[in-house]
C-alpha cells in the first residue's frame, strides 16, 4: 500500500532537509528519503568535520607563537587520531540534532535508496524491502561527490579524496594537493600547518581561481610564507603508485617533471549523484551531472524541483538551504524570491580566510561597469593587531554611477564571519552612502569594511 504525502524530498543534506523542515512548518505532510546520513555530506563529511580539524590546526598554530603573546608553551604537538575523533564526534553530534528536528516536525524518514519510476511517484529500497510512497510534488536533493578523473582514481591508502582526508589512517609527510579550490586549499592548509610538506598543483593561472584576483595572490603569498610550494597552470598527468609512495607527473608549460610524495590527495570538483533516480525516463533534464532548473529550482516537468549541489553552482551548503525553504514555500502557495546567485558568499576556511560575495573588479569590468574599488590592509585596523593577524585585505567594488556594492573580497583572519555584512548590504541593496553613514563599533575588524567603502571614494582615514 502506498503511502501519500504533500511533498517527498529525496536527499536529507542541508537543503533536503530543511526543505522538509519548512514544508511540514507549512502545513504540508512530508516524508523523506536518505540514502546514508542525516544531515548529507555537508554535515558529515564536509563543511562541519572539516571546520573542526581546521579550529584544531588553527590552535596549533597559535600555540606555536605563544612567545608572542608572552606566554610560555613547551613540547607542543598534537594526536592525530584525538583529531579525527573530536571532529567525528562533532559531525555525530549534529547528526543526531537534524534527525530531532525531524521528528520534532513531524517529517516521516526512510532510510534507503529512492527512485522515481514515474511522476508523483517514490520507490524506497530500504533494508526490509520496497516502499511506494505518493506525492504531488517531490523535491531532488541528493547532492554530489567528488570527481575522479582517469589516471588520479583515489584508492583510500596512496591517493585519498575528501573523505579519506578526513579520517586519516596517517600523517603525511609529503603531501600533493591537486585542484586549488575551496576544497584543496582548506585540507592544504590543514596538513601544511600540522608539518606536511604540501605542494598545491593548480591547472588555471591562479589559485582559488573564483575568487578576486587580487584576493588570490595574497593568500598565495601568506600559504607560500607558511611553507607551501604553490604551482599554477599546472596539471598532474599521471600517478605511479609504488610501496608506500606515489611518484606524480606534473605538466608545466608542456614540460612534464616527476615527483614523489606519500599522499595525494584529489580535490579537482564534484559530480551530480544523478544515476539510478530514473531522471532521464521522467523527462528531466541533465546537463554534466547536474539537473538544469529554472531560478525557482523548476525543473520543467510539473511537481519535480532540484536544489542543492544537485542542481548546479555555486555548490554551497548555505545556498542549498535557502533553495530548500524557497521550494517549500513555493509548493505551500507561496511566492518566494528566487536565489540570487551573486548575492550567495562564498567561504573558504583555510589559514588566513578567504571570503567573498557579488562579482570581482574583473567581472565588473568585464559587464561594462564604470567601477570604484576600495581597499583597506589589516595592518591598519589596531583590533587586527591587537589579535596578533596582521596579514589581510579588505575590497571593494561599487558601480561608480549608482553608488551600488557589486562585490566585496577579503583575505585574513575572520573574514568567514565578517563577510556576511556586506551579504546583508546587498540584498538590502545599500549605497556607499548607506555605508559611509554607518557607525561601526570600535575597536573591531568590522571597521575595515567602513574603511574599504570609503577609500573606494578617496575618504579613507586610518590608512
Amino acid at each position: 500500500m502506498s503511502k501519500s504525502f504533500d511533498m517527498i524530498v529525496i536527499g536529507a543534506g542541508p537543503g533536503g532537509y530543511v526543505a522538509a523542515i519548512r514544508g511540514a512548518q507549512l502545513g504540508l505532510s512530508v516524508g523523506i528519503v536518505e540514502r546514508e546520513h542525516l544531515g548529507g555530506i555537508c554535515l558529515n563529511w564536509g563543511c562541519i568535520p572539516t571546520k573542526a580539524m581546521l579550529r584544531t590546526s588553527e590552535v596549533f598554530h597559535l600555540m606555536h607563537r605563544a612567545k608572542e603573546f608572552g606566554l610560555t608553551a613547551q613540547g607542543i604537538g598534537f594526536d592525530l587520531e584525538a583529531v579525527v575523533k573530536r571532529s567525528r564526534g562533532i559531525a555525530k553530534q549534529l547528526n543526531s540534532g537534524v534527525g530531532h528536528l525531524l521528528k520534532k516536525n513531524k517529517v516521516t524518514v526512510l532510510m534507503g535508496e529512492a527512485t522515481i519510476p514515474a511522476k508523483g511517484r517514490v520507490q524506497v529500497k530500504t533494508d526490509t524491502g520496497v516502499e511506494d510512497l505518493s506525492a504531488p510534488n517531490i523535491v531532488i536533493a541528493t547532492g554530489a561527490r567528488a570527481r575522479e578523473l582517469p589516471g588520479l582514481e583515489a584508492d583510500g591508502d596512496l591517493v585519498w579524496t575528501y573523505k579519506h582526508a578526513l579520517v586519516p589512517k596517517r600523517m603525511p609527510k609529503k603531501l600533493l594537493v591537486i585542484g586549488s579550490g575551496a576544497i584543496g586549499i582548506e585540507f592544504a592548509s590543514f596538513y601544511n600547518t600540522l608539518g606536511a610538506d604540501t605542494t598545491v598543483v593548480e591547472v588555471m593561472d591562479r589559485i582559488l581561481p573564483v575568487e578576486d584576483a587580487e584576493i588570490s595572490g595574497f593568500a598565495k603569498k601568506q600559504f607560500e610564507k607558511q611553507g607551501m610550494t604553490i604551482r599554477e597552470k599546472a596539471m598532474v598527468k599521471h600517478l605511479d603508485r609504488g610501496k608506500g609512495k606515489v611518484t606524480a607527473h606534473i605538466e608545466v608549460a608542456g614540460k612534464v617533471t616527476k615527483e614523489e610524495f606519500d599522499t595525494v590527495i584529489s580535490a579537482v570538483g564534484i559530480v551530480g549523484n544523478t544515476e539510478g533516480l530514473g531522471l532521464e525516463a521522467l523527462g528531466v533534464k541533465v546537463d554534466r551531472t547536474h539537473v538544469v532548473t529554472d531560478p525557482h529550482c523548476r525543473t520543467g516537468i510539473e511537481g519535480v524541483y532540484a536544489i542543492g549541489d544537485i542542481a548546479g553552482a555555486p555548490w554551497l551548503a548555505h545556498k542549498a538551504s535557502h533553495e530548500g525553504v524557497m521550494v517549500a514555500e513555493l509548493i505551500a502557495g507561496g511566492h518566494p524570491h528566487a536565489v540570487e546567485p551573486d548575492s550567495i558568499a562564498g567561504c573558504t576556511y583555510c589559514q588566513p580566510q578567504v571570503a567573498s560575495v557579488g562579482l570581482t573588479e574583473a567581472q565588473a569590468k568585464e559587464k561594462g561597469f564604470d567601477i570604484k574599488v576600495g581597499r583597506f590592509p589589516f595592518i591598519g585596523n589596531g583590533k587586527a593587531i591587537a589579535l596578533g593577524e596582521p596579514e589581510g585585505l579588505v575590497k571593494t567594488v561599487f558601480d561608480a554611477k549608482t553608488g551600488a556594492l557589486l562585490g566585496a573580497h577579503m583575505v585574513g583572519a575572520e573574514v568567514t564571519e565578517l563577510i556576511q555584512g556586506y551579504v546583508i548590504g546587498r540584498q538590502l541593496e545599500t549605497t556607499e552612502q548607506d555605508l559611509m553613514q554607518t557607525v561601526f563599533p570600535h575597536p573591531t575588524l568590522s571597521e575595515m569594511m567602513h574603511e574599504a567603502v570609503l577609500d573606494a571614494w578617496g575618504r579613507a582615514v586610518h590608512f
